[in-house]
């Protein structure tokens, strides 16, 4: 009779843990599975995104949180990727991926989605050539322009990539002193107003010294193609 009280105890005991295991591996395995279905989701998704799918992306998903990784250009770009995360299951975004507008353009995503087909290649081997015609296009007119303006083209500096070649338009003019003006200490709390006719600028408003004052006619006259400079500036 004792004997046959442990032999009950022994089976009660053994028989809970076979089953709190088997219960573990098959939580395990789901969890697994889960976290593979949410991956193929979204790597999917990215893949038929258009501004997405020609970028290298990685994908894991581990218990539902998803890490991120790779680059694309833009910001608004990375943080589609990680709705697309979110829509696609993920509880936890992890967002590693880089905003870089120098991405390069690679297989897609994690080298599991697969590439653009020859007809899409083809377009993309059109579009390559269309970039460089219109880069020589723009070469060209760039001549031009600098013949056309002569002694009037900005030396190559920051200011001369920004309007290389073209010739100083009042509007031009006005747009260059107020963004020259931005930042100057001395014209801190002044309203300063400027007007160009005829390559004419003329200035008004208010500052707080005379030095503001002289700074402001010294940055009109520092912009190309400026004839004259007009100071109706007032000392508050």
């Amino acid at each position: 009779m004792k004997l046959s009280y442990v032999f009950v105890a022994a089976v009660l005991i053994g028989g809970p843990a076979s089953g709190v295991s088997a219960a573990m591996q098959t939580a395990h395995t789901t969890t697994d599975s889960g976290d593979k279905a949410i991956e193929d989701r979204i790597e999917k998704r990215i893949a038929q995104d258009k501004s997405l799918k020609d970028f290298s992306i990685k994908v894991k998903a581990e218990n539902r949180v998803v890490t991120l990784s790779g680059t694309v250009p833009t910001e608004a770009d990375r943080l589609k990727v990680s709705e697309i995360a979110k829509a696609s299951g993920a509880a936890t975004v992890e967002n590693h991926i880089v905003a870089d507008l120098n991405a390069v353009r690679s297989k897609g995503t994690s080298g599991k989605i697969e590439q653009k087909t020859s007809d899409a290649a083809a377009k993309t081997k059109e579009a390559g050539e269309k970039t460089v015609d219109k880069t020589k296009e723009a070469g060209e007119k760039t001549v031009d322009k600098t013949k056309e303006v002569g002694g009037k083209v900005v030396d190559k500096t920051k200011e001369g990539a920004e309007k290389t070649a073209e010739v100083a338009t009042d509007t031009w003019i006005t747009s260059r002193i107020k963004t020259k003006m931005v930042g100057e200490d001395v014209l801190k709390d002044s309203d300063v107003h400027v007007s160009t006719t005829d390559h004419v600028v003329t200035l008004t408003g208010f500052v707080k010294s005379a030095a503001g004052r002289e700074k402001a006619a010294e940055i009109a006259r520092s912009v190309e193609g400026v004839k004259e400079i007009v100071n109706k500036i007032s000392v508050r």
